[in-house]
């Protein structure tokens, strides 16, 4: 038997995304076989299919950076999940697949409860999010924050789990993704036409207490230039090329070398471990399922539309999240 997957054998845009056929084989000794229910295409699907990330993967290589699935089997070794079970992989690659092949252990499970299209944007963009909230900023109530990049599929998970902690937020878009930052209570700042420093030191005289940016590090002045002493820059997302990976790290170690009473946190996804991943997606499910997030899906698209998702997320005019589904597989 045989099932479907997307191949990249050359860098470059949507048209080098192939779907191809794949044989089927049993799964390894720690391996679970799972056929995907969904899987959301990101910023960093086509970072890496473009080629604009340091320590890439050699092609040819599947993208895809999380999925929820089914497992259908497993191997020998595999105690942690069962056949049948409903489960979530983080996988950097791989999951824009009909079936994925996964280590047992890394796999989270997944409440039955819960709408697969919403709960795999839980795996990346509401993980970032919450972390960065929560176990790197640590933020309290009323704190004050500024969003850049408010309206995309980890900026909209700030948007919500802000709201939840009773941030006052402040948040970047453009103005015809204004209305998403007004729904949950954030003030939305046009990059394109306002300048964000001269809005927030008159709103804010005494400075704001964060600023989450995943942008780029061109960011950096503008947001320290509106911290409060004591502030913290957090910058997650990863840099375009090898080069910008180095002027990066400069600018993280120059920005706290400075004696401004500000700090600079990179985040990194894999840099808070496996334990704390499976702990913290426990909790969003439990939000998903009280009702008390609901992710912002711009679109869901079959499969075979895989090239179209990227398309649509690479004109810019996406809020939310885009998510592939394989609903076809399973009626």
């Amino acid at each position: 038997m045989k099932y479907k997957k997307v191949l990249v054998r050359q860098r470059g845009g949507p048209e080098k995304l192939e779907i191809v056929e794949q044989e089927l084989r049993a799964p390894l000794g720690n391996e679970a076989q799972i056929r995907v229910l969904a899987t959301p295409v990101c910023q960093d699907d086509v970072a890496v299919r473009v080629g604009n990330r340091p320590f890439l993967k050699k092609t040819p290589f599947t993208p895809g950076y999380t999925c929820i699935g089914t497992v259908e089997a497993v191997g020998a070794e595999v105690t942690a999940v069962a056949v049948g079970d409903r489960v979530a992989a983080l996988t950097n690659y791989d999951s824009h697949a009909e079936v994925l092949y996964w280590d047992a252990a890394e796999l989270m499970p997944v409440p039955e409860t819960v709408d697969p299209v919403a709960a795999v944007t839980l795996i990346l963009n509401y993980l970032v999010a919450y972390q960065i909230l929560h176990r790197v900023a640590q933020v309290k109530a009323n704190d004050k924050v500024l969003i850049v990049g408010a309206s995309g599929g980890v900026g909209t998970a700030f948007l919500q789990l802000g709201q939840l902690a009773g941030l006052k937020m402040y948040g970047l878009a453009s103005s015809s993704k204004q209305h998403i930052l007004n729904q949950y209570g954030a003030i939305p700042i046009d990059y394109r036409t306002q300048d964000f420093v001269q809005l927030l030191q008159q709103a804010e005289p005494d400075g704001i207490d964060f600023v989450f940016n995943g942008m780029g590090e061109e960011y950096f002045g503008r947001a320290l230039a509106v911290l409060r002493r004591g502030g913290m820059l957090v910058h997650y997302g990863g840099p375009q090329s090898f080069g910008r990976f180095l002027l990066l790290v400069g600018k993280l170690l120059l920005g706290n070398l400075l004696p401004t009473g500000k700090k600079i946190v990179g985040y990194g996804t894999h840099r808070l471990g496996t334990d704390l991943f499976k702990k913290d997606w426990a909790t969003l499910f439990d939000l998903l399922a009280a009702g008390k997030i609901k992710p912002v899906i711009a679109k869901t698209l079959p499969f075979s539309e895989v090239i179209e998702a990227n398309r649509l997320l690479e004109n810019g005019r996406i809020t939310g999240n885009l998510v592939l589904t394989f609903s076809e597989n399973h009626e």
